[in-house]
């Protein structure tokens, strides 16, 4: 593995002098789009985007002068090019359809266009970089390792698909020569990275717009897997201990012939207190102040890639102590007419069952998180695109039966074409049949979703929302008259 020596200022000014003066970005306000744009208005490119949904994202975008177009269409790039001229470049995610009318006219132009991977591709090879791929845990690894960095004075810069506490954003800018970064694996983009050091956190089929079945990701994984210089492994994760050979591995089960360890040794809905090894020698208790297995398992992929960068571990524990997780990961929002509410990104069966299991222990072990101590699990889940739920309506099932009440809201289709007979009613039926006398809601719109949670929610429930969607908004909408609002510190999350 490479030292983490800086790399020669003059190399690096000429590197950066490769992309034209500006760029812009179709669908800025995205949050990994987001964050390359302000990396790069930062690094002195003139930048702009468009984005047809109004945020603070593109409010900050705008204060650190990147131009905003609030529509998408042929004049936002007749104006680019009358100040600009020709030597732009366009930038599109995956969420770009083809017939988008700014990437047509990019075309008809024959602009140059590019996807964000290839910009992220740009900007890793700028400096050492740390690497998160995996089906989930990428967001709080990616996280933990900018917190951890940050406490230990090496302030990298950061492009994270989450907004990150310390940073209270979604990137972190600095003239240092260490970049931490998510790969992305939902679209295959991320064989285009050859990291210093790459994290997997864990494999599982996901994504199933993009590929046809497990073996088809496990390819994906293999090609990203062999462009890391040193690649860190998870080696409770069947799929990869099966299928990908890493330099290190890392464990939460197991010491004899791993890595990186940590054990857990007390739990409960708040914290873990957990025995660290090194190559199975002991090094020191750690609590990790955030819940959740899955979480301790994210927490020793970012010390494993912390020490791989010759972070030493006495400068680590700082940090380690001040974890706290990204928004929308198990985020405690505070009481409404006395029933705890909390919200997760969680969109896959997976997901659903770390979330519900967090808030599971929180009710059994009636820990002080608020003023109540939650009697009932409430849980609102929004599906993620068609393809998702036709793939997984029984998983999802089957996770959601672990609840007391349940909604489920109609789906998010995140761009893609309805499939006939796929709705959040095939959930709820596949519910029933687990569970039938689970008292389940499926409206047919989310404002009859918010009347409905209204009237069958009950004081000391814990409501737990969770869908990588607009629920979040939807709520919000519920929980304006958040009275007896109570600030909870810290964000916990899956």
């Amino acid at each position: 593995m490479k030292s983490y020596l800086s790399l020669d200022t003059e190399a690096k000014l000429k590197k950066l002098q490769e992309l034209p003066p500006h760029i812009h970005f179709i669908g800025i306000g995205g949050i990994g789009m987001s964050a390359l744009a302000m990396i790069l208005a930062k690094n002195g490119y003139s930048i702009s985007g468009s984005d047809q949904k109004k945020s603070s994202t593109l409010n900050e975008l705008a204060k650190n002068q990147v131009h905003i177009f609030l529509t998408q269409e042929e004049s936002n790039i007749d104006e680019i090019l009358k100040i600009h001229g020709k030597n732009i470049l366009v930038v599109k995610s995956s969420a770009i359809r083809e017939n988008n009318v700014e990437l047509c006219y990019a075309k008809k132009y024959n602009l140059t266009i590019n996807h964000r991977s290839e910009i992220l591709a740009f900007l890793i090879e700028q400096k050492r970089s740390i690497i998160v791929s995996g089906s989930h845990g990428k967001t709080t690894t990616s996280t933990y390792i900018t917190t951890l960095l940050s406490y230990a004075n090496r302030n990298p810069t950061a492009i994270i698909g989450g907004i990150v506490p310390l940073y209270k954003k979604n990137y972190n800018f600095s003239d240092s020569d260490l970049l931490i970064a998510e790969a992305d694996e939902s679209d295959g983009s991320l064989v285009k990275f050859s990291p210093n050091i790459g994290v997997i956190t864990n494999l599982e089929l996901e994504h199933v717009d993009h590929y046809k079945n497990l073996e088809d990701l496990i390819k994906t994984m293999k090609k990203f897997a062999q462009k890391c210089e040193c690649l860190i492994t998870n080696f409770d994760c069947a799929n990869l201990k099966n299928n990908i050979q890493g330099s290190k591995w890392f464990s939460i089960q197991k010491i004899s012939n791993i890595d990186f360890s940590l054990i857990p040794i007390e739990s409960n809905g708040c914290e873990i207190i957990a025995e660290y090894y090194e190559k199975e020698k002991f090094i020191d208790v750690i609590k990790v102040p955030v819940p959740g297995i899955h979480n301790l398992s994210n927490t020793i992929a970012a010390i494993a890639a912390c020490r791989q960068a010759r972070i030493l571990f006495k400068d680590l524990k700082k940090g380690i102590e001040n974890l706290e997780l990204p928004s929308r990961r198990f985020e405690y929002k505070g009481l409404w007419k006395n029933r705890l509410i909390v919200e997760d990104y969680a969109h896959h069966p997976s997901e659903i069952d770390a979330a519900i299991s967090i808030a599971s222990t929180i009710i059994k072990t009636k820990n002080n998180l608020s003023k109540i101590s939650p009697k009932r699990l409430v849980t609102i889940f929004q599906p993620h695109r068609y393809s998702r739920t036709k793939e997984f309506e029984k998983e999802f099932a089957k996770s959601l039966s672990k609840s007391d009440l349940v909604f489920i809201a109609p789906i998010y289709s995140a761009g893609e074409d309805e499939i006939k007979g796929i709705n959040n009613k095939t959930i709820g039926y596949e519910l029933k049949k687990l569970k039938p006398n689970l008292e389940i809601y499926t409206p047919d719109h989310n404002k009859k979703l918010i009347k409905l949670i209204k009237e069958h929610t009950i004081e000391k429930d814990l409501i737990l929302i969770m869908g990588a969607g607009d629920i979040n908004i939807i709520c919000e909408n519920l929980f304006l008259d958040l009275i007896n609002h109570e600030s909870i510190s810290g964000t916990l999350a899956a």
